[in-house]
């Protein structure tokens, strides 16, 4: 294993190349085309490109909360990025999609999905009721992907879903065709976002610079069932009929076999999907 800015060897297991200072994105691994070896993003023997540690991304809390996001089949790197987090005993997660036409996507989608979580966190420490933290970590995520615009053709964009689960409440918020599903224990699972989209792939809403309205849409319900709290992109709910059916006891199973279904389908746009475990206290 080598270094791919500056060769130094011996570096498996390693975050950082302790020769350079590079970041070694999980320690590139041979390339799986040739064996060759990978220098400056791309492999010195037959071209290929490394993988990004953001290629392939899964996280898991204490809470049993997961995530999974892979960049699909045909995408050269992941566009889509999701954040999750804690507070006040309630589970955060945000997932956004970056939109491929606009500039830098993948800039627009990290910073809204941290963005997001952040404020929601700060939101609801401060005292704010789910519905309000939804809509003001919606606002300022709106506002930081604005920020990376140098001008209205330079305008990196991003759809947003969020979500706050807690065992007595639930509250979703939007932006885009980036979705959040119910999947009780028992019965069909409840579509509970609303696309803002004109037609098939013509988004009327988004976070960006450019945007026309970037105002957050909410809702809030209260389960009277356990089940999971599903919020994902299009790169999968493109391939689902009935999501229920993946229903898993681990979370994180359950993301990991959305994925796969999703790549076994086609896997034509990224994929990201996040399962929260909501019980009633």
């Amino acid at each position: 294993m080598k270094c791919p800015a500056c060769g130094a060897s011996a570096l498996q297991g390693h975050a950082f190349c302790e020769q350079c200072g590079i970041r070694l994105e999980e320690a590139l691994p041979a390339c799986t085309a040739c064996g060759g070896d990978f220098e400056e993003g791309y492999c010195a023997q037959c071209g290929r490109r490394a993988p990004a540690a953001s290629d392939h991304v899964e996280l898991v809390l204490d809470s049993g909360m997961a995530g999974a996001s892979d960049r699909g089949l045909r995408h050269s790197h992941n566009q889509d990025a999701m954040a999750l987090g804690e507070a006040e005993g309630l589970q955060l997660a945000v997932v956004c999609d970056g939109v491929t036409q606009s500039p830098r996507p993948e800039s627009a989608s990290t910073l809204a999905a941290q963005t997001g979580v952040t404020i929601l966190a700060e939101e609801l420490k401060a005292g704010s009721t789910q519905e309000s933290a939804t809509r003001a970590a919606c606002a300022r995520a709106a506002l930081a992907v604005a920020s990376l615009a140098t001008s209205l053709d330079d305008a990196p964009a991003c759809t947003y879903v969020s979500a706050v689960a807690g065992p007595d409440l639930v509250t979703v918020g939007w932006v885009g065709d980036s979705r959040a599903y119910w999947l009780p224990d028992d019965g069909p699972a409840v579509l509970l976002t609303d696309d803002d989209v004109a037609s098939a792939g013509v988004l009327t809403a988004w976070l960006g610079a450019d945007a026309r309205d970037t105002g957050c849409r909410a809702l809030g319900f209260v389960p009277d069932s356990p089940g999971l709290l599903m919020v994902c992109t299009d790169g999968l709910w493109g391939y689902l009929d009935e999501p229920v059916t993946f229903r898993a006891a681990v979370p994180l199973e359950g993301t990991r076999a959305l994925v796969d279904h999703a790549l076994a389908s086609g896997g034509r746009d990224n994929v990201t999907v996040v399962l929260i475990p909501v019980r009633r206290a």
